[in-house]
């Protein structure tokens, strides 16, 4: 008979790398710990404590862990900054908001340029300095310490005058602070029109919003790409500014301008004011008192008002920081977003518009690969996120309406004051039942800083902070807001991802889905450890921590094989401890 082609068989992304521990599992010869594949004999004493994996409570897989040894003298041996350092680099590690402001802000204090590479003012850093809080959407951390050089990065999509509010409210803490501001003059510039067609662009997705910040990011990059942006260099050249701003405008106006029978009110409004180009209506339709402009002249104006504030702080970025380089100075370099939020690694669609990892350091600020000598990955001792998309450790969201996990409260009393909120104080009593992503979206004051919007919640996630690690090759973590775990009797940290039709296997080290809808399939297996009930917010020393907790510390490094370098215990600068 006729031969019959063999019909290629079609498998889902997560079958190839199941097929292929599997195999490996079969051919190895080195022993494994039963429920653990692809775990190696030297990994077996780490778990030489724990219950085989078991199905835990919302579906995912349970491992619990009663002690064990727990010695980080193996660890990598890069401290955060070392005296040899020159060139370090800060980035988020999970879906942003990790708290890297403060680590910038205290690794400054040495630098002589601090530097940020990508995004705009959709990234957001709150610091407290001397009792007094400031919120940054633009400026590099750095800007707080008075002997710091700032400079805004080719990567970066600029909002100039969000740029110049930020400047204004640091002109008591320093009235020079603009001249320690430089701006390359390759960095694009965001307008108000870009920030219109972002929300009228996130009111069209509805259901299948991203969740933008609605700041303007993704219109801006696409200025960028099809090549009808202006740029920084472009304010020193007036003439050719306002004739090619005149030009975007229209552009944005015939495309987005226009009225459309299916707009909702949001989308009427907002291209209303794009045709007229009135965006102080669009920010403020009731008041028009969040800034913005009523027409193309004042907006014409407004920038040649800021050409000539700025004209001696836009900088060819590229001299700028290779000269810095060449003559040794420190560079310091502060990631927006983080990992999970890059366009190309992150959970797309659900990303920011630019590349947070370290190849957009590169590339957003022109250096070699070579120069950078410390890359330290930020990470929250529990993960949270802002916006749509798949979470697999997720306890709570946004609106506060998923089941939650249920623990026992063991620490101190305390009253929480939650403002506008309807239900009154958030308290918590000793020997109280809690709901656990609840009280780390309040006990953490988990709301954005550019957004306000309350973050989504959930365990510690080590498989994404291992992806996280193998795409930044990061040499230490520090891990912020291990205060906010205190009085958990019990605290669990997701160990391995399984798909949740294969959960007898693991998936690899380091594996995370490309696809939404196989990281939907994602189930976690979990380690609990044992929580603390003494307040640690007072510790200045990592040995001052009660045991739980630096045993909680030393299991991150341990499961993902990066020494710890620091550890956040409160708000302040000061409250950070250094990892011996």
């Amino acid at each position: 008979g006729l031969a019959r082609r063999p019909v290629p068989l079609r498998l889902p992304e997560w079958s190839s790398v199941v097929l292929s521990v599997t195999a490996a599992m079969v051919f190895s010869l080195e022993p494994r710990v039963l429920g653990s594949p692809g775990s190696t004999f030297k990994e077996k004493s780490a778990r030489a404590n724990s219950k085989t994996g078991e199905i835990g409570g919302h579906g995912r897989l349970d491992q619990r862990r009663h002690g064990g040894s727990f010695d980080a003298s193996s660890s990598s041996p890069h401290p955060v900054q070392d005296e040899d350092c020159k060139f370090s680099v800060v980035l988020g590690a999970q879906w942003g908001d990790e708290g890297k402001g403060k680590l910038v802000d205290i690794m400054a204090k040495d630098a002589q340029v601090c530097a940020r590479f990508n995004g705009g003012a959709n990234a957001g850093h709150t610091l407290v300095v001397e009792g007094r809080k400031y919120a940054f959407h633009l400026l590099p951390c750095g800007i707080i310490n008075r002997g710091c050089k700032n400079l805004i990065g080719n990567g970066v999509v600029c909002h100039v005058p969000t740029l110049m509010k930020e400047l204004d409210a640091l002109k008591e803490f320093d009235p020079r602070a603009v001249e320690r501001v430089f701006i390359s003059t390759r960095s694009h510039i965001l307008f108000d029109s870009h920030q219109i067609i972002d929300g009228i662009l996130e009111a069209e997705a509805s259901s299948n919003s991203i969740g933008t910040t609605k700041r303007g990011i993704g219109p801006s990059y696409s200025s960028k790409s099809i090549r009808n942006g202006l740029r920084f260099a472009d304010l020193l050249h007036f003439d050719v500014f306002e004739e090619r701003l005149r030009e975007l405008i229209k552009w944005s106006q015939k495309r987005f301008g226009e009225p459309d029978p299916t707009d909702s009110e949001t989308q009427q409004h907002l291209r209303k004011c794009l045709h007229e180009y009135n965006t102080r209506s669009a920010f403020d339709p009731q008041n028009g008192a969040k800034g913005g402009v009523g027409s193309v002249e004042e907006e014409i104006e407004r920038y040649r008002g800021f050409a000539k504030m700025l004209q001696h702080q836009i900088v060819d970025s590229v001299t700028f920081i290779h000269e810095d380089i060449v003559r040794g100075s420190k560079i310091l370099v502060e990631g927006a977003n983080a990992a999970l939020l890059d366009i190309d690694f992150g959970t797309y669609p659900f990303v920011t518009s630019s590349n947070t990892t370290i190849g957009g350091v590169c590339t957003g600020l022109g250096v070699p690969p070579r120069v950078i000598d410390n890359i330290v990955g930020v990470v929250k001792a529990y993960t949270t996120r802002v916006g749509n998309g798949p979470f697999p450790t997720e306890l709570q969201n946004e609106g506060q309406n998923l089941p939650d996990y249920m623990e026992e409260y063991i620490g101190e009393a305390m009253v929480i004051q939650r403002k506008g909120d309807t239900r009154g104080p958030y308290s918590l009593t000793k020997g109280c039942q809690v709901k656990v992503g609840e009280m780390l979206q309040e006990v953490g004051h988990e709301y954005g800083t550019t957004t306000g919007r309350r973050r989504r919640c959930g365990w510690l996630d080590i498989p994404l902070v291992k992806y996280s690690a193998m795409l930044n090759g990061y040499h230490s973590l520090s891990i912020t807001k291990l205060d906010c775990l205190t009085g958990l009797k019990e605290i669990r940290v997701a160990v391995a991802y399984r798909n949740i039709g294969m959960t007898e296997v693991r998936l690899p080290s380091g594996y995370f889905p490309s696809h939404l809808e196989d990281l939907k399939k994602i189930v976690c297996e979990y380690e609990t450890l044992e929580g603390w009930e003494e307040d640690i917010s007072k510790c200045r020393r990592f040995t001052d921590l009660p045991t739980s907790a630096q045993r909680y510390i030393v299991r991150i490094s341990e499961l993902c094989g990066i020494r710890v370098s620091s550890v956040g215990v409160g708000p302040d600068r000061t409250d950070i401890l250094w990892v011996p």
